[in-house]
């Protein structure tokens, strides 16, 4: 098994279920060009967050770690006309083209871009009081994975989702050594594992963002 099959049937995967998207096609080449990282979720992961997304009829939807808004409109385009999406991210700049693309979108009356420190726009949220979330969404540094996971839980209602992107690390999980995302990504995998008020697993998946993984978690009523 290589990354080039893996590639290749992901190609694959995307000829079959995702017909040609301008929206999402141009949000990956305006964040280049603004020379944001390529790190976006996969063409396929985006279309599984928008499935999953519709599955669980998600009316709200939290998002932290936005980068240039793929995921966004992935996962806002599940949304109904009321819903809404809350997005986190730190560096202006990336928020700035976010937005642009959420808006080429049409998704702009549908989702809110937050900027600065994830942590403590969580804090904010919570002291707003504001409606729960049905779904939230972690993809951001993974050496806060485990404090979004506690800024963010009590933000969500009973039977939300919550899916965290990279936390298999090319099996670096394992033996992190001095690989800091590889160790906040296995403290967070503790964490959601030991943590009562979730049930969870980690899927690992290989395509072309290579070989990592998944965690899905339903927060207990």
């Amino acid at each position: 098994m290589t990354s080039e099959l893996w590639t290749a049937v992901d190609d694959t995967i995307e000829n079959l279920f995702l017909p040609d998207d301008p929206a999402l096609s141009a949000a990956l080449a305006d964040s280049a060009a603004a020379g944001l990282p390529e790190i976006a979720v996969s063409p396929a992961q985006g279309k599984l967050l928008t499935v999953l997304a519709r599955a669980a009829g998600a009316r709200r939807i939290l998002e932290i770690g936005t980068l240039g808004g793929y995921s966004a409109i992935c996962l806002a385009r599940a949304l109904p006309a009321d819903g809404r999406l809350v997005t986190l991210e730190l560096n202006p700049l990336h928020a700035g083209v976010a937005r642009a693309n959420i808006a080429r979108a049409g998704l702009a009356e549908r989702v809110e871009v937050r900027v600065g420190p994830a942590a403590e726009s969580l804090a904010h949220l919570a002291a707003e009081g504001v409606e729960p979330f049905d779904l939230i969404f972690i993809d951001a540094d993974k050496l806060s994975y485990v404090a979004y996971l506690e800024g963010s839980l009590p933000l969500a209602r009973p039977g939300a989702l919550l899916i965290a992107d990279n936390v298999v690390r090319q099996g670096r999980i394992l033996d992190p050594g001095d690989d800091a995302n590889a160790q906040g990504a296995a403290r967070f995998n503790e964490r959601l594992a030991a943590d009562p008020r979730l049930s969870a697993v980690v899927l690992q998946t290989v395509g072309s963002k290579g070989y990592d993984g998944l965690a899905i978690a339903v927060v207990m009523g």
